[in-house]
């Protein structure tokens, strides 16, 4: 593989962009796509999960039954999707997945308690992103070490649109969960729905004050292939990220940032700049089920990633290597 950037934190290099007479990594193609993670808390008490191919990225709610008699959603939050466990398991298996990170939902807001029966139910199956919470009284720090270090979450998730009104993820309690999730050990997932340009001086600050906090870029940043000057600067922003060693990315919700229908193909110039820039073994592939389903099918979805691996590879002599071993982000040393 080609040699990757190496500057310090306070440059900003220019973004590797590929065309497609140059190669600028190697691969070795991999028998199965799949994804997986970077450290975690040695804290926690079960073992790490080995997989095959596994979903970076998903969601799963109770069924309305469940919801009225035991894990209720919260107030105008009801999913109009199927999303319950045993559907996603049913999806899996058609699919060949074997495990996935499941992200807490909005559906709940803070209440993990449907997420978190799922995790004990199948602990050789699933892992667990956790929802911040930025409340101004600081207990949302409280509650992310509790489902850190009791209940073997591997991940939270910021969500800024959280955040109370006029204030940033990097105020103080956004910090003081930032700093918590490095000192466990846990990588801090953006959920930047409105765009990178929004939120990405707050992403830079949070990474140049606490390099050991790892970091991971929901679907791509939601950063579409660029066809105008403001897409262009987030795209550019995107890439330049990869200069913080602590930034990883999903290549997940291809139907969220794709222009087109699956098998997604405008989407292939920009996994190859991703992979240009962070390198694979920062790259992770996710489904964002149930929200796959109707547009390209939970098995289409895998597919979709598939396809564009191998378009990269033969555009470029060069591919994705999505194997468990190139990325462990989510399991423990």
């Amino acid at each position: 593989m080609a040699k990757l950037l190496s500057l310090p934190l306070h440059q900003s290099p220019a973004p590797i962009i590929l065309s497609k007479a140059r190669t600028l990594f190697r691969y070795a193609k991999p028998s199965h796509l799949a994804i997986a993670m970077a450290s975690n808390s040695a804290n926690s008490p079960s073992p790490s999960p080995s997989f095959n191919v596994f979903d970076s990225h998903l969601h799963v709610w109770a069924t309305p039954d469940q919801a009225s008699e035991k894990y209720p959603y919260f107030p105008g939050q009801e999913p109009t999707l199927r999303g319950d466990v045993d559907f996603l398991l049913e999806c899996m298996d058609e699919a060949g997945v074997e495990g996935a990170l499941i992200v807490q939902p909005i559906n709940y807001m803070f209440d993990h308690s449907y997420v978190t029966s799922v995790l004990k139910k199948y602990p050789s199956k699933f892992l667990g992103c956790l929802l911040a919470n930025p409340a101004d009284d600081g207990s949302g720090i409280k509650q992310l070490e509790e489902l850190v270090l009791r209940d073997d979450y591997r991940a939270v998730r910021f969500n800024p649109y959280l955040w109370p009104s006029s204030q940033k993820m990097t105020n103080k309690v956004g910090k003081a969960l930032f700093a918590k999730a490095g000192e466990l050990g846990v990588p801090v997932g953006f959920m930047l729905f409105k765009g990178l340009n929004l939120h990405i001086e707050e992403v830079e600050e949070l990474c140049t004050e606490y390099p050991e906090t790892k970091v991971i870029l929901d679907h791509v940043s939601f950063c579409r292939p660029p066809s105008n000057e403001e897409e262009e600067k987030a795209f550019s922003s995107l890439l330049q990220l990869s200069r913080f060693p602590q930034v990883h990315l999903k290549f997940s919700a291809l139907f969220r940032v794709s222009r087109e229908k699956p098998p997604y193909e405008d989407l292939s110039c920009v996994l190859s700049q991703l992979i240009a820039n962070f390198g694979s073994n920062r790259i992770m592939w996710g489904s964002d089920f149930p929200f796959v389903v109707p547009e390209s099918g939970y098995k289409g979805a895998l597919e979709a990633a598939k396809y564009l691996s191998d378009k990269v590879e033969k555009e470029h002599s060069s591919g994705l290597d999505f194997s468990l071993g190139g990325n462990h982000l989510f399991l423990k040393k």
